[in-house]
């Protein structure tokens, strides 16, 4: 099969297509031949070695001291089951409610998922754990059921289970056009919050199309300086490292609560009380949630781009230029371009 191969850290440029052996699905696995992933900022920030500060050595030594030690990137993917291994017919999936029973999946399902650790999407076909799929429904495109993913669950995790947004609470979210913020704006709504949106002018139509009531240019107003007019809100979502709890603290009214997606070791370690760091479960049962949302209509997956896979270092560069809106859909079955 042909797959985007990292061997060592870089810029855009290290991005290779390669053909590869194709993988295999061992026991409660499944093989999903890819028909969109996602490329995003934590593809690009394990390319490039850009760890949050303090996460450099960590960073390193869990995934490849000079290169990533699976070399083919991508965590989100949406296709048709390939093939599927011993005992990935049915059996059972631990859920937060305990363990529940989870279907089988059958070569041609359509199905999505997040690999974690592991990676290995951007590429023809991946083998992942049947626990970490979910059907894909009918009227969802594949663009779609991928698209949601990253953004969707990060922006689930912190809102939801973090902040536990309230009807009528004020929710500032910081970085409102990225995979993740767009998805942040719209659950804050579904969640009954009235949302001001920090973006750049030119996404200004683009997140109040989403929902958000109110748009604030970061180029005219700094974020941190809303809190020198007097204004305060029960949640503040920092979606891309814009904050850190000393600037983000006044911003937070009494009872406010501080969301870093994007935190540094040190502010990881350090918090506690109204702020709130970590990273997003990757858990199926919220990848059902989320395509529900999409099908009903109450969840729109915002698209910067789609590209195939001999593309992707332009889209590796294309997220490191800070002017992605949404997501960016690699297509790994479109035929190569011509030279």
């Amino acid at each position: 099969m042909r797959a985007g191969v990292v061997e060592r850290y870089g810029p855009p440029s290290v991005v290779r297509i390669a053909t590869v052996a194709d993988p295999v699905a061992g026991r409660g696995e499944v093989v999903v031949r890819v028909m969109a992933a996602t490329v995003n900022s934590g593809d690009a920030r394990i390319r490039g070695a850009r760890f949050p500060r303090g996460f450099a050595l960590p960073g390193r030594l869990a995934l490849g001291l000079r290169g990533p030690r699976a070399s083919v990137l991508g965590v989100v993917f949406a296709g048709v089951v390939e093939a599927v291994g011993e005992e990935a017919e049915g059996g059972r999936r631990r859920s937060r409610g305990g363990a529940s029973w989870a279907p089988g999946f059958a070569v041609g399902d359509r199905v999505c998922g997040m690999t974690g650790a592991r990676m290995g999407a951007h590429a023809e076909l991946v083998a992942v754990s049947a626990s970490r799929l979910v059907r894909i429904g009918d009227g969802i495109s594949f663009d779609d059921a991928a698209g949601v993913l990253f953004g969707g669950t990060t922006a689930l995790s912190f809102l939801r289970d973090r902040a536990a947004v309230r009807p009528s609470e004020r929710v500032l979210v910081v970085g409102a056009a990225g995979a993740v913020g767009t998805n942040a704006v719209q659950l804050a709504k579904h969640l009954g919050a009235t949302v001001t949106a920090v973006t750049s002018a030119q996404n200004a139509e683009l997140v109040t199309a989403l929902g958000a009531d109110r748009v604030v240019d970061y180029r005219v107003t700094p974020t941190s300086a809303l809190a020198e007019h007097g204004e305060r809100f029960d949640v503040v979502f920092d979606t891309v490292g814009a904050l850190s709890p000393r600037t983000g603290r006044p911003l937070l009214a009494e009872g406010g609560r501080l969301l870093l997606a994007a935190a540094t070791l040190g502010e990881m370690i350090a918090a506690r009380g109204p702020v709130k760091t970590g990273t997003a479960p990757q858990r199926p049962e919220d990848f059902t949630m989320l395509l529900d949302l999409v099908g009903s209509g109450a969840l729109r997956v915002v698209v910067d781009d789609t590209l195939p896979l001999d593309r992707l270092a332009a889209a590796h560069a294309r997220v490191d230029s800070g002017r992605k809106t949404g997501n960016l859909v690699l297509h790994p079955q479109l035929a190569a371009e011509p030279v």
